[in-house]
């Protein structure tokens, strides 16, 4: 049924046929081989259709294990599916891929927070694509009950003890926001660019988790009852542009609302977050699933309201249209009869839900004649997106030390290695959450063996919590060898959904084992960390027998591979860290506290690169590589931009609102921006450039720094190349008020990349024609009057 038709869905009355098929074909509709098929309205397109749900039926598409009604032949769907970084399957929960048949794994990409270190939006399109291509494999093979994936998960990383950091593209709302089109777009079949997906969806995505959701479960604290107290100013500038780009820019078909609550309100109930903010600001046009249980919660955990129905009730109300788990179903017919819920809010959402139905061609007949048919079990698992999971790990991971440019090792000189540590050999560890069975998985210790015959491995700890000391067994091997890699870190017993770390170390002994191992090598060793979130390894920067740090994330499947290939130099490391590596000290900060902005009358230092005021071990954006740039700013177009076009009471504050410019003004003030890139090393290398801005004068709540752009380019030694942005003054010199609303600051701003600066300034003015005009209106007003007077008096009195 074309997309056209779904105005006659208000009822629900297009609903499916689902003729008879073999088990190894994806559930489908109006079978045109089928003779029943004819005889059902809802199967012919040129047709409005007459068959309408009893109110049961209705109620039991509502929940993500939607059930099949036989008297229509309507199939069960299952909503729920996953693919954060490569189609999954998590054990034990009932969801709507199978690796059970002809496809037994999917190719599994690097954990986000590694892939958005790459800073390149490209790549995270191709993932997108990739895994979108791999989910339709696996449907068209007869082992998907579903095709919507919730993802991606595009939170904030504001708290680097969040054990589902790991899972999000960092601390940075422009990196998020960048991500979550890019990848949106490639899932669900459009274009890089946008605006060429069409009715037809490759896959459905679902942006998660609306909003401000970043605490999982800590010192007792949970995510079911948490309520976040999160200001309209963080929530403007922070915690909301990632999903607005989501929604707006990358068109995503789905969208979770979160567990916790904000300011007192479930997310899942608030009408202003889901309707008018979503829908009605934003243009959402797709359906709103609540997190699993998220419903049952508002009553059972919360205390929210008086009874079940009330919950029902007031999502319903709000906007939401699915529920993850059990409660709409259980309770939305005794709301009913209580009169707390309409049938047309049951309708509301129906539509919302068949529409995506619709997009993934679920009523348009043997998917195998439709968009996206063609796509087989062959292009799941292929060569191709293999080669993209290397290609992401080689790009993501981060040199964050390189003393005496002890790496690249020297294949020729490098006989023999030590490789020591609890995450050396794990291919489990390399994968972190929400994955699928990996196609081929190569651990760091198989990727050395490639390069290195004799390699002498000890594990270092039992476990990544490190609780034994196996420390002395592991000397033995260190005497004699070349060179020591430590490969250590977190996994998901330390960092997870559910489970948020309570400090920032190393576990257990892993910090011993790493400088006794140091101390009694030959030469300094090479630290590798796999791990989401940040660890404080201020002991391993300061020390000198510790040579190398290389931060590998969680890398996927080719992780092993693409770290080998660092340390032995055949890949140059460009990538630069997506998060603030905090010291230790910051666990002391409440997990709840969900300001961004410091107060220092308090000694709170506040959150992310933007606004935090305290010492850091390591900075967003930092990461080395085995060559070295410098960058230049050519010359501005213009180095004044005037906003202009009514008067403001908000001029005399020194400020202007955006929303008062207007959406030409703000248009006609974009200027390009060039910066000349030059790679000063011996080796070839891709490295990300990254463009900020700051204000002359700090304060005021406004950020230290902020993001405004980021490229990549590929330079060969000795190679410069020139690197375009366009800076919109309306969204990267804005900056929220205390109220929201997002405003613009009269005077300097400052763009700056590595240790460059270039000066742009915001000029006020009623009148740009020309440079003398706009002199002139910087005057005060009564001198102005004073002139004009003189010169009128003067002129009388030659005249008379």
């Amino acid at each position: 049924m074309k997309l056209l038709n779904l105005s006659l869905l208000i009822h629900l009355c297009s609903l499916l046929l689902v003729s008879t098929q073999r088990t190894d074909q994806p559930p489908f509709s109006c079978d045109s081989t089928d003779p029943l098929t004819e005889s059902y309205n809802f199967c012919k397109t040129t047709l409005p259709s007459t068959e309408e749900l009893t109110l049961d039926e209705k109620i039991s598409q509502l929940v993500n294990t939607a059930a099949a009604i036989p008297r229509l032949g309507i199939p069960g769907y299952e909503w729920w599916s996953e693919a954060l970084h490569g189609v999954a399957f998590v054990a034990n929960i009932s969801q709507g891929i199978r690796f059970n048949g002809t496809i037994r794994s999917a190719t599994s990409f690097p954990q986000v927070i590694l892939t958005a270190a790459s800073f390149d939006p490209y790549l995270w399109y191709r993932i997108g694509q990739a895994i979108g291509i791999e989910a339709r494999g696996v449907y068209n093979a007869g082992q998907a009950r579903g095709m919507t994936f919730w993802t991606p998960n595009i939170n904030i990383f504001r708290d680097p003890r969040w054990g589902r950091g790991q899972e999000t593209p960092g601390e940075d709302p422009l990196v998020t926001g960048k991500y979550a089109v890019s990848f949106v777009r490639g899932i669900q079949g459009d274009s890089f660019e946008g605006g060429k997906l069409g009715e037809s969806l490759q896959v459905s995505a679902c942006c998660k988790h609306f909003t401000a959701y970043d605490l999982d479960n800590w010192k007792g604290i949970n995510r079911f009852v948490f309520d976040a107290n999160v200001t309209l100013q963080d929530l403007a500038d922070t915690y909301q542009p990632p999903f607005q780009s989501c929604i707006e820019k990358g068109k995503a078909s789905g969208v979770m609302c979160a567990y916790n609550r904000i300011n007192g309100v479930p997310n899942c109930a608030d009408y202003n977050l889901l309707s008018k903010t979503a829908r009605g600001q934003w243009g959402f046009n797709g359906y709103i699933t609540s997190d699993c249980d998220a419903v049952s919660i508002i009553y059972d955990e919360q205390e929210y309201v008086k009874e079940p129905e009330d919950a029902v009730a007031d999502v319903l109300t709000a906007g939401m249209d699915l529920d993850c788990g059990e409660y709409l179903k259980n309770y939305t017919g005794s709301a009913i009869e209580k009169k707390k819920v309409a049938v047309s809010d049951i309708d509301r959402a129906l539509h919302n839900l068949f529409s995506i139905r619709m997009r993934l061609g679920l009523f348009n007949g043997n998917p195998a004649k439709q968009p996206f048919g063609n796509i087989g079990s062959d292009q799941v698992c292929s060569q191709e997106h293999l080669n993209l999971a290397l290609e992401a790990a080689r790009n993501g991971i981060v040199l964050l030390k390189n003393d005496n440019r002890l790496l690249p090792l020297a294949k020729t000189e490098i006989t023999s290695l030590a490789v020591i540590g609890p995450n050396a050999n794990s291919s489990e560890t390399l994968v972190g959450n929400y994955a699928g069975p990996p196609c081929n998985p190569v651990t760091p210790l198989q990727g050395l063996q490639s390069y290195v015959k004799n390699i002498n491995y000890h594990p270092g700890c039992s476990t990544v919590n490190c609780s034994s000391d196996l420390t002395d067994e592991a000397l033995k091997i260190v005497k004699g060898t070349d060179q020591v890699v430590l490969i250590m870190g977190l996994d998901q017993t330390q960092e997870r959904e559910a489970h948020d770390r309570v400090d920032l170390v190393l576990p257990g002994h892993q910090q011993k084992l790493a400088t006794r191992i140091a101390s009694a090598a030959n030469k300094p060793v090479i630290l590798v960390l796999l791990c989401g979130g940040p660890v404080d390894i201020t002991f391993a920067k300061n020390d000198q027998t510790i040579g190398s740090i290389i931060w590998a994330g969680y890398p996927g499947e080719a992780g092993g591979r693409a770290l080998a290939e660092i340390i032995f130099g055949d890949h140059n490391p460009g990538g630069r860290l997506p998060i603030t590596w905090y010291p230790q000290n910051l666990s002391k900060i409440p997990m709840t506290d969900m300001r961004m902005r410091p107060e220092p009358s308090s000694g709170y230092p506040g959150r992310t690169y933007r606004f935090y005021q305290g010492p850091k071990v390591f900075e967003f954006g930092y990461g080395l590589s085995y060559t070295n740039y410098s960058y230049e700013f050519l010359p501005l177009t213009k180095d004044k931009v005037y906003l202009n076009n009514q008067s403001s009471d908000k001029i005399a504050l020194g400020y202007k609102s955006v929303s008062e410019m207007g959406a030409e003004l703000c248009e006609n003030s974009k200027l390009p921006v060039t910066v000349r890139v030059q790679n000063n090393g011996e080796m070839d290398g891709k490295h990300a450039v990254l463009l900020f801005v700051r204000q002359a004068k700090t304060g005021n709540e406004r950020p230290i720094k902020q993001l405004v752009g980021f490229n990549n380019v590929d330079l060969k030694a000795g190679e410069n190349a020139e690197i375009k942005f366009e800076l919109s003054p309306c969204e990267h010199l804005s900056s929220a008020e205390a109220d929201g609303q997002m405003v613009v600051d009269e005077g300097s701003h400052f763009l700056s990349i590595g240790d460059k600066e270039s000066e742009i300034t915001v000029v006020f003015s009623e009148d740009t024609s020309d440079a003398t005009t706009s002199k002139l209106m910087i005057l005060p007003r009564i001198l102005i009057f004073f002139y004009i007077y003189s010169f009128i008096h003067s002129f009388l009195c030659i005249l008379f």
